[in-house]
């Protein structure tokens, strides 16, 4: 498993995500939880501010305006899961441990303390102009390649049935649904929901395709 402290610190020192422990970081993990609970047009910046401690005009110090902040938010996230799962799939030795590794990844992310930057990820696209959709998608896109890639590889090995695109639009949705109804701390712990998605994964295709 990925160890995400030291993959956050190397990625901090890069200069490419925020400290979550800097005063610009304090306010991205405000707006990512105020972003999740409200919504980006329902929150203000006045409520960001107070959620914090500080003046409203503190705030543009670090962002130029509300908009600003929703891109970082989740430029940073898409950042992180990227580089997250490119180390975990490095590190599989097998494809089935690679298939995992994917699996792995986005659900540590959706319920680890990246989960309200994930759920806006998700929910507040169509708040981010035209312009700032297509720079977070480039980092999306190769997030998914890494998807495809290895999924394509486990269909021609056998390990599942479905096309890596279609198979891949799937076990995202049901991932993205379980921050809804999965709780940590209940009788299912996350690596056995992991385990219990790859089964999805690899699950045989009896059906008769079109």
């Amino acid at each position: 498993m990925v160890d995400r402290g030291v993959l956050l610190k190397r990625l901090i020192t890069e200069g490419r995500i925020t400290d979550p422990a800097s005063p610009r970081g304090r306010v991205l993990a405000a707006a990512a939880k105020l972003f999740r609970q409200q919504g980006f047009h329902r929150t203000t910046v006045r409520a960001l501010a107070a959620e914090i401690g500080i003046l409203s005009g503190s705030i543009f110090h670090h962002f130029d305006n509300k908009d600003a902040i929703l891109f970082a938010v989740m430029e940073e996230v898409v950042v992180a899961m990227d580089e997250a799962l490119k180390t975990a799939i490095a590190e599989a030795s097998s494809t089935r441990e690679r298939v995992r590794a994917l699996i792995s990844v986005e659900l540590q992310f959706i319920h680890g303390k990246t989960g309200d930057a994930c759920s806006v990820l998700i929910h507040e696209w169509g708040a981010l102009t035209e312009d700032r959709q297509r720079k977070v998608l480039e980092g999306r896109e190769r997030y998914f390649q890494s998807w495809r890639g290895t999924l394509a590889q486990a269909r021609q090995e056998g390990l599942c049935g479905l096309e890596p695109e279609y198979l891949m639009q799937l076990i995202h949705g049901a991932m993205a649904w379980t921050a809804h109804w999965y709780r940590p701390e209940g009788d299912l712990s996350l690596e056995g929901l992991i385990d219990r998605v790859l089964c999805l994964a690899l699950a045989p295709c009896s059906a008769e395709l079109p």
